[in-house]
């Protein structure tokens, strides 16, 4: 079988456990080792990381995992670069971004769809309004969020932001809908699209950064901006070195109190361009994982665990750790992602500590050493 093949019938194969319909005996362990397997033979980077920890690869938890710097130094990726469809990349703040190159975006839009239905649409079934407040994207989209921004408002919404939408095609780049830029927020495009919901009776979602509502709030000055009832407000990512910084419990209060919505249909989102799955607070009545704010809730298809930042083996569930991603999603690059957000696994949620400070511990480094090897500096 071919590459291609392969590649494809996996992303099949996790596809339909994502649906809750997987072939006999695929079940999550059985998913992440065939795809760690599959990463082995096509990528001679993980091939070599295998290799240096003397990996069987016959459990999950045995899965090395690639470290997010590998992103920014590497290409992580089984395949060509004539292959990518999207190479999505990293708002970091360091000089040399990170990418991620997909060869199909099917199941980024299929996970990305599910995982943000069950957490933002469950409630209120049926169309609404969806805005973001974000640069309206390149095309393609160079941002994963982006990305997943544009599937959202295509699939919940597909209408332009129009009094009377009869016969008007559907832009995803409708400037409209995509509420910031350089000089701010649009405060008063949110206010037209919290009207024209109430207009048509529907829900209203608002997608935006941790910072674009902080700015939102800052142009509000104190005051109030009025939405439906039925609204939703997704908070994802954080400040990268701003100036101003409200933490989560402080930005939710504030928004509940500008936006007139119960603190529980502001809904944290966590995900990163190096992972194809993203994680939900479970704060919104009807949520698919319902969970605490502040807990994480991550979805069938990928697992979170705390590893020691020394051994990178797992920590005991309560203990902090090293955030370890076991992804279906990245058929295509790296099934297991090694980071350095310190989490902490409670119960089946995961509740976010911030970033590690200094520098990389000795496992980090020696997992993205053992990945890069002698490979050069565009491939691994």
């Amino acid at each position: 079988m071919s590459l291609a093949s392969e590649s494809a019938d996996l992303h099949a194969r996790v596809q339909a456990f994502a649906r809750g319909a997987p072939a006999p005996g695929d079940d999550f362990p059985r998913l992440a080792l065939d795809i760690a397997a599959f990463q082995q033979r096509h990528s001679p980077g993980f091939a070599r990381l295998v290799a240096a920890r003397d990996a069987t690869l016959d459990q999950v938890d045995a899965i090395p995992a690639v470290s997010t710097d590998a992103f920014r130094l590497a290409r992580v990726a089984v395949h060509p670069p004539e292959a990518d469809v999207v190479r999505f990349a990293t708002s970091g703040t360091t000089a040399t971004p990170g990418t991620h190159p997909m060869q199909t975006t099917d199941t980024y839009r299929l996970l990305a769809l599910t995982a943000g239905e069950g957490a933002l649409v469950s409630a209120w079934p049926g169309p609404r309004v969806v805005v973001a407040l974000a640069p309206r994207p390149a095309a393609p989209p160079t941002s994963s969020l982006a990305f997943m921004m544009q599937a959202f408002m295509d699939r919940w919404d597909g209408r332009a932001l129009l009094r009377d939408p009869a016969g008007v095609p559907f832009d995803p780049r409708d400037p409209h809908r995509w509420l910031a830029s350089a000089g701010g927020v649009d405060i008063d495009g949110l206010r037209r699209a919290a009207r024209l919901a109430s207009e048509r009776q529907e829900p209203l979602l608002v997608l935006g950064t941790a910072f674009a509502l902080v700015s939102l709030l800052d142009g509000l000055g104190g005051g109030r901006l009025p939405v439906p009832r039925r609204t939703v407000v997704m908070v994802t990512g954080g400040f990268k070195g701003r100036t101003r910084e409200l933490s989560p419990s402080r930005l939710r209060a504030a928004l509940t109190a500008a936006l007139r919505v119960p603190p529980e249909q502001i809904v944290g989102e966590y995900g990163m361009t190096e992972l194809t799955s993203q994680l939900y607070e479970g704060t919104l009545p009807g949520a698919r994982h319902p969970g605490p704010a502040g807990l994480f809730q991550p979805p069938p298809w990928l697992v979170v665990s705390a590893v020691d930042p020394v051994s990178l083996r797992p920590l005991p569930p309560g203990a902090v750790g090293l955030a370890r991603f076991v992804d279906l999603g990245n058929v295509d690059s790296a099934v297991a992602v090694l980071t350095e957000d310190l989490v902490r696994v409670r119960g089946d949620g995961v509740e976010l500590l911030g970033r590690r400070q200094g520098a990389a511990p000795r496992g980090c480094s020696l997992a993205f050493e053992s990945l890069v090897g002698a490979a050069p500096r565009g491939g691994a």
